[in-house]
């Protein structure tokens, strides 16, 4: 794929965008290079296009995989806990398989989260329009994609069509200069930036995150970030690709080949917000401000560093029904609260990288009395090389569950959940009232202080776990 723009100054979306305007102008009608699929929504999209008669357009350019309602103990099967998962598993599978669609199953070694396995696969690529029906899909906008959610009626078309017709987002540019901390993670980066936003501070806009410290970010925080641009309320967001993202690249099972790599890389060049180019909104923050987060109401806006209580944040509409539900004081700081379950996984936080990270925090060390830990891994890929590098038995030593692929108790529909009451903290990206479970109270954090808290059964940092082994 080739790009050729107009000569004044344009930002990266407005590249992508021009390059893909089958016709019209800011409503238009865009081409779709790109569709993942799961069962959740999946089937229903794929059942109606073959009921109606019609057939998919580019069906080497579908994904299909089982991810959203598959159970992630060991020994799964199609049976599932959550009430009728089963018939959304075999509906999809049965569908994907009659339209000769590529089909992650259950048995599958590339099965995963989407937006774990779409990269690891090389689907997603620089300059490409990629849709999911699911709200997270801006993580690969991490690989300078545009890649966004959609409905399952929106993802019906777009099969047929290989096009969708769209209002033009507004443009936001969010700069992070300097260089975060040591203890610092990209969730802890996401979760300020929101705190400072808002959870709808980004509307109708696509994000282009920039600046020192979004370029020193690994490809795996990058995906963390993009990821939580959602609970912005954003439409997609994008980061410039990079020497980083074409090493991560170059290779992949459906990334380009032999000479059509070369001419892609040539083409990724100019992938990039020309100088001078104008953004609708523009945000700048100093890396060195952020510290490790956590959240204590019921969204990730609700967030503050582990010192500050809740009433030291900007104060918004729903915090005292927010303050309620998680039974916390607004003058009192979350950290230190008690838990009763810990929670390692999602298409946030479920990367190697991530477990890597959490694995750092858990070796030499036990899971606290009454906490019920549990990692699920992103993907297949990512559980053999976790394996392959002995991060599985850290996991299991210090009495975390070792889990199959899956979002697993990212959201609660129906089948396994904490209990209700009850507090946990997690690396996941949402925690409305009854996300993971009726009740449940959830507290978002990195992968990091989620390994911490787990040990020290109480909401707290990697830093004062550290601190508090160092006086003993």
């Amino acid at each position: 794929m080739t790009f050729s723009f107009p000569s004044s100054p344009r930002t990266l979306f407005q590249k992508i965008w021009d390059g893909h305007v089958v016709d019209g102008g800011t409503d238009a009608l865009v081409a779709i290079d790109r569709i993942w699929l799961h069962e959740r929504t999946g089937g229903v999209a794929l059942t109606s296009l073959a009921e109606s008669g019609r057939t998919i357009a580019e069906p080497a350019n579908v994904f299909v995989t089982l991810d959203h309602v598959v159970d992630t103990l060991p020994g799964r099967t199609d049976e599932t806990i959550m009430p009728t998962g089963s018939e959304f598993i075999r509906v999809t599978r049965d569908a994907a398989l009659a339209a000769g669609l590529t089909f992650f199953d259950l048995d599958d070694e590339r099965q995963g989260i989407i937006h774990v396995i779409s990269p690891e696969q090389g689907v997603v690529l620089p300059g490409v329009t990629l849709v999911c029906p699911d709200s997270h899909t801006c993580t690969q906008g991490a690989f300078g994609a545009l890649a966004w959610g959609i409905g399952s009626t929106e993802a019906e078309h777009a099969l047929a069509t290989m096009t969708l017709n769209l209002v033009r987002p507004q443009t936001m540019r969010i700069s992070v200069g300097g260089v975060l901390g040591g203890d610092v993670q990209a969730k802890d980066l996401a979760l300020y930036v929101i705190s400072q936003i808002g959870s709808a501070g980004a509307r109708g806009h696509v994000i282009e995150f920039a600046g020192s410290a979004i370029e020193a970010l690994s490809i795996e925080g990058r995906m963390t970030l993009c990821n939580m641009a959602a609970e912005m309320g954003a439409f997609s967001a994008i980061i410039a690709p990079d020497a980083k993202v074409f090493e991560y690249l170059n290779g992949r099972p459906y990334a380009p080949k032999g000479s059509d790599w070369d001419a892609a890389l040539e083409s990724w060049q100019d992938l990039s917000s020309d100088d001078g180019a104008t953004f609708d909104a523009e945000f700048a923050f100093d890396a060195a401000d952020v510290a490790p987060m956590v959240s204590w109401g019921t969204n990730p806006q609700q967030s503050a560093p582990f010192g500050l209580a809740p009433a030291s944040g900007k104060a918004a509409d729903g915090d005292a029904r927010s303050l309620d539900y998680m039974d916390v004081s607004a003058n009192q700081p979350v950290a230190g609260l008690p838990i009763g379950g810990a929670f390692i996984g999602s298409c946030t936080n479920a990367r190697f990288e991530d477990l890597e990270i959490a694995a750092r925090v858990l070796k030499g060390r036990k899971v606290a009395d009454g906490v019920r830990a549990i990692c699920v891994p992103g993907s297949g890929g990512v559980k053999r090389r976790a394996e392959d590098a002995g991060i599985d038995l850290v996991f299991r030593e210090a009495g975390f569950e070792w889990r199959e692929p899956g979002c697993s108790m990212c959201f609660f529909v129906g089948g396994e959940s904490f209990g209700e009451g009850e507090r946990v903290i997690s690396s996941t990206n949402r925690n409305f009232e009854n996300r993971q479970g009726a009740g449940t109270r959830t507290h978002i954090a990195s992968p990091a202080s989620v390994a911490a808290s787990a040990v020290l059964g109480r909401i707290a940092s990697v830093r004062e776990l550290e601190e508090l082994e160092a006086v003993r």
